[in-house]
């Protein structure tokens, strides 16, 4: 549903849980951008009347055409670009448009969302957006659909930070396959660590056992014997924070790079082995 935290799958099978922007944000977002761009139009059609319009009639026809694209199209893909998703309207409302995996939104994808947009917004007077967002589980309108892109709210509440990655299970967790660990399980692990403290010792270590249990089943390879499962929890929400991160700030990479196989991770410390073994 549209303003709910909604699962984003990058290219890596990571999982991130971002908030949609609601459609009422977006719509006022839009009469923003619209009202800027009509009053910058017509300040600049009454200066062309005022200068242009003394020249060769086809002449004084080629620069309104051009500022006409300039105004619907221009605005919407420079802004977009050179803010990575934002237009003005978006910033006043802390709106951001990302690509469908989480990373930032592209030129191609920019100038996509404005072609659709002089159809959908101006000429057909915004009915076909709202529409398909409504329709959309991500709130997408005809543009976001062509242009892979989505359109988030930051300022959203945020999360509680991930938990520190504990030197001695790093060389497991970066091992990990996260693929099968659901948003929904992770939530669950990170809403555990953040109020494990404030519980009773005897519930604290049911309640841990089972979580571990439950997030261990869904990744692979299994931790070594013997780990705490608080610290097990911990491993895997920072890696998973981290191959977020990674997966965000990497370069696209162009045609001619020359992409570097990966390397095998390290192998585990003297002793250790494979399985998570909950107390009899």
């Amino acid at each position: 549903m549209v303003g709910q935290q909604q699962p984003v799958v990058t290219g890596d099978a990571v999982v991130l849980d971002i908030q949609i922007a609601q459609l009422p944000v977006r719509a006022l977002s839009a009469l923003i951008d619209v009202s800027v761009v009509a009053l910058v139009y017509v300040i600049g059609v009454i200066l062309w009347a005022m200068t242009l319009s003394q020249f060769d009639p086809a002449f004084s026809a080629a620069v309104l055409i051009i500022f006409t694209v300039l105004a619907l199209v221009g605005y919407p893909t420079i802004f977009e670009t050179a803010t990575r998703g934002k237009t003005l309207g978006k910033m006043v409302l802390g709106l951001r448009v990302v690509s469908d995996d989480g990373s930032p939104e592209r030129f191609r994808q920019a100038l996509f969302r404005a072609l659709a947009g002089v159809i959908e917004i101006w000429m057909l007077t915004g009915g076909p957006a709202v529409l398909c967002s409504l329709l959309s589980s991500k709130g997408k309108r005809i543009g976001d659909i062509f242009a892979g892109t989505v359109v988030i709210s930051e300022r959203a509440p945020r999360q509680a930070p991930p938990p520190a990655m504990p030197p001695q299970l790093a060389w497991w967790a970066s091992s990990l396959q996260l693929s099968g660990l659901a948003p929904s399980q992770a939530e669950m692990a990170r809403q555990f660590l953040a109020r494990a403290g404030q519980l009773d010792p005897q519930i604290r270590d049911q309640m841990s056992y089972r979580v571990t249990s439950d997030v261990v089943a869904q990744i692979s390879p299994p931790p070594p014997p013997g780990a705490p499962p608080a610290l097990v929890l911990a491993a895997v929400l920072a890696e998973r924070h981290r191959r977020e991160l990674a997966r965000l700030q990497q370069p696209v990479p162009g045609p001619g790079w020359y992409t570097t196989p990966p390397t095998a991770p390290p192998p585990p410390p003297p002793g250790t082995g494979g399985g998570f073994t909950p107390p009899s």
